[in-house]
């Protein structure tokens, strides 16, 4: 393994928890991963040929179940989207989704986010790309496992285009005051609100984790920002 790849993989910001896969979920995955799933693979993908199509393209990094992602997909049809997931139970809710809604423009890949980017995606490709509620490690100790961090965010960088959107959304305060301390120090990096301050939600589809989290109190803080 390339030394590079050894440091970006020495600290995972996830822990594989598989979870238990339902009968419905394991069908999914048999009959539809061969039209939708990308096998993760060190070469950069060809979007075009991917979607058979051009259209703009937005990634989401973690998609759990895959809800909001297939909620994007049925609002904007002309656009294209790219699911990471490592889980695959929430792999095969989405495809799930992908059948029942009759999804054309969504695509998986079940591997590693900060691999996938690095190596997938070809520079300048995306339009957006979506973080939404990431794990928070907020126990101190695990602060170095948040995903977002300086070296995390040039990969993105880089395959966003100039004026591409960086959208991330989290309920834990102490982690959305992290990001805007990391995207402050980028260079390509622009905050869209004036005075560095949170977003509204926008486009973004409320999860079923959103939703409880607020029934618990909990205030959900939305950072968006632009690639220069």
């Amino acid at each position: 393994m390339p030394e590079d790849d050894r440091k970006k993989r020495a600290i995972r910001s996830f822990v594989l928890r598989q979870g238990r896969m339902t009968a419905s979920q394991r069908n999914a995955l048999e009959r539809l991963w061969p039209r939708y799933g990308l096998a993760y693979d060190t070469s950069p993908l060809d979007l075009d040929t991917v979607f058979g199509r051009q259209a703009p393209r937005f990634v989401e990094i973690g998609f759990g179940r895959g809800d909001a992602l297939a909620e994007m997909a049925a609002a904007h049809p002309e656009h294209d989207y790219l699911g990471i997931e490592v889980h695959r139970p929430g792999v095969g809710h989405l495809l799930i989704r992908i059948e029942q809604d009759g999804l054309k423009n969504i695509r998986i890949v079940n591997h590693d986010a900060v691999q996938v980017l690095t190596h997938m995606l070809p520079p300048g490709s995306l339009d957006g790309i979506y973080l939404f509620f990431p794990d928070p490690w907020h126990k101190k100790r695990h602060h170095k496992r948040r995903i977002v961090q300086p070296d995390f965010v040039e990969v993105l960088s880089r395959v966003l285009k100039p004026g591409g959107i960086l959208h991330m959304a989290t309920d834990w305060q102490d982690y959305a005051e992290h990001m805007r301390t990391v995207l402050a120090t980028s260079p390509t990096f622009i905050n869209t609100v004036p005075g560095d301050g949170y977003a509204d939600r926008g486009g973004r589809p409320q999860t079923k984790y959103e939703q409880r989290g607020r029934r618990l109190g909990h205030e959900v803080y939305d950072l968006r920002y632009r690639r220069q």
